[in-house]
């Protein structure tokens, strides 16, 4: 995916599925890769424009209000903790139609239901195509939750994502 410039207007929240005794190598990754700001998620932090937020291992990440960010050790959801599924619903119940849920390569359910949630709040349902997925279960799962989410590639969900920066 072509990469979001560092002056990005919006937040970007992350959520991967990472065993509890595992750090998140990803972060650490996309900080060296990306030229926004890339941090796990604090309980009770700001919302900030431009930042890239991780899930931490073993926690949920909520959004809770269009301001602040929780976390969470609530039971599983699909066997998940971080999952999507609880990120997309709070998500959607505090930016509505503002919000874009971005679905990809998975080998399990979570983000179904979520994206759903996203898609009934009218904010935008993304799914990557399944075709060119690693893993297809996730984006087909998302698509038969929301039949209306858009199907696109990595590359045209890079796109999307820099021009609608772009229009804020």
């Amino acid at each position: 995916m072509p990469p979001l410039p560092a002056d990005y207007p919006l937040p970007v929240m992350i959520v991967v599925h990472v065993p509890p005794d595992r750090r998140n190598a990803l972060t650490e990754l996309f900080q060296t890769r990306c030229a926004m700001a890339v941090r796990e998620a604090e309980d009770k932090e700001p919302i900030a424009p431009g930042v890239i937020y991780f899930a931490p291992p073993d926690y949920h990440l909520l959004v809770e209000s269009p301001a602040f960010l929780s976390l969470s050790t609530d039971e599983p959801v699909l066997h998940s903790r971080p999952s999507i599924d609880v990120l997309f619903e709070s998500a959607a119940d505090a930016f509505g139609e503002a919000l874009v849920g971005v679905i990809l390569t998975g080998a399990n359910q979570d983000g179904a239901e979520g994206l759903r949630a996203v898609g009934e709040a009218g904010g935008l349902a993304v799914v990557e195509n399944p075709v060119g997925a690693a893993a297809s279960a996730m984006p087909e799962a998302a698509l038969a939750a929301w039949p209306e989410a858009r199907v696109m590639t990595l590359e045209e969900i890079g796109a999307y994502l820099r021009n609608l920066g772009n229009k804020r």
